[in-house]
């Protein structure tokens, strides 16, 4: 099925010495428009309704060239030939294949890559590409039944990645809605309090805007809320405040409120800003780097307010002191 959005201007891409080709832009903007997983044949098969004279030689050059330009990612799903897919705003994944149906269903789990990359480390290797394919039996192969968990795939996986993006942002205000919410009731510092409630006011307005963008999300798709889980985050999907919110309910004070507000903003933005980074164009990206940027502004707030109120406790020690000294 052909998807119907804008693509960005790929024209200033050549491979090493070449000149424009019309030929390969066709091919291009024909494989572009594509879902799921194409072979070269599949592919040959398309750009000759709408251009005869494109040879499969032609088809197969631009493949190649489109992978290693970054356009394209090659995969092998088991079947005795290389598949496609496009990259442009399709978040990189893993693959689940049935080897009785040839079907594929795409996943991203950041304890996959944390471990690939403790391994590359330890072995001081630098990666280009990962490939992780689980290969198996899926639900209806294996029971004969339609499976009420369809495999997520071409466009659907940019709705779920986007879905799944959202809940973890929406878990992660409403963890930290009620850090604030209960840091100011704690704090006995005034200025301490006016900082906390200020975050949970915001935290608050956040949480509203990202619970509309989720609802007209789901309006693109009826299905939507039910399709199975893409992005597989663990400590995530509870809010990344959680652990904090925890550590107040067995109490601290007030200096010890601001350092674990600082250290759970700190890493909930290293985690969106990682993660969003990495992630190629699309609304899962935007989502996860605007919320990178929320948590540095919260996180800056609350390093000035921590040395603040050193500050003012130094202050206060040293003429309490003074006063002590005179009697």
């Amino acid at each position: 099925m052909a998807m119907d959005r804008p693509f960005p201007d790929f024209s200033s891409l050549r491979p090493a010495g070449g000149k424009r080709s019309t030929k390969r832009d066709r091919i291009l903007g024909t494989f572009l428009r594509q879902e799921g997983h194409l072979s070269a044949d599949d592919l040959f098969d398309l750009v000759r309704r709408d251009e005869p004279g494109i040879g499969r030689a032609t088809v197969y050059r631009t493949l190649q060239w489109m992978v290693d330009a970054g356009l394209a990612r090659k995969v092998d799903f088991g079947e005795g030939r290389s598949r496609f897919e496009p990259t442009y705003r399709h978040p990189r994944h893993f693959h689940l294949i049935c080897t009785m149906c040839h079907r594929s269903s795409e996943f991203l789990s950041s304890d996959v890559e944390a471990l690939m990359e403790e391994i590359a480390s330890a072995r001081h290797f630098t990666p280009a590409q990962a490939v992780v394919q689980i290969l198996g039996t899926c639900e209806e192969c294996r029971t004969g039944s339609r499976s009420a968990t369809a495999a997520i795939d071409g466009k659907t996986t940019e709705l779920v990645f986007a879905r799944d993006a959202l809940r973890i942002a929406i878990a992660t205000e409403r963890s930290g809605l009620e850090f604030y919410t209960r840091a100011a009731g704690l704090t006995k510092d005034a200025r301490g309090r006016s900082v906390f409630e200020r975050l949970a006011g915001e935290e608050r307005d956040h949480l509203n805007t990202l619970e509309k963008r989720y609802r007209e999300l789901l309006a693109k798709d009826p299905l939507l809320e039910s399709r199975p889980t893409f992005l597989f985050f663990k400590g995530a999907a509870s809010g990344l405040f959680a652990e904090g919110a925890e550590k107040l309910r067995k109490g601290v004070n007030d200096q010890q409120a601001l350092l674990i507000g600082i250290r759970c903003e700190r890493g909930s933005h290293k985690f969106f800003k990682r993660y969003g980074e990495r992630f190629e164009d699309s609304e899962g990206k935007q989502v996860f780097l605007e919320f990178a940027d929320e948590e540095r502004a919260h996180l800056n707030l609350l390093i000035r307010e921590y040395r603040a109120l050193a500050e003012r406790q130094g202050r206060s020690g040293s003429a309490r002191a003074a006063v002590k000294s005179r009697h």
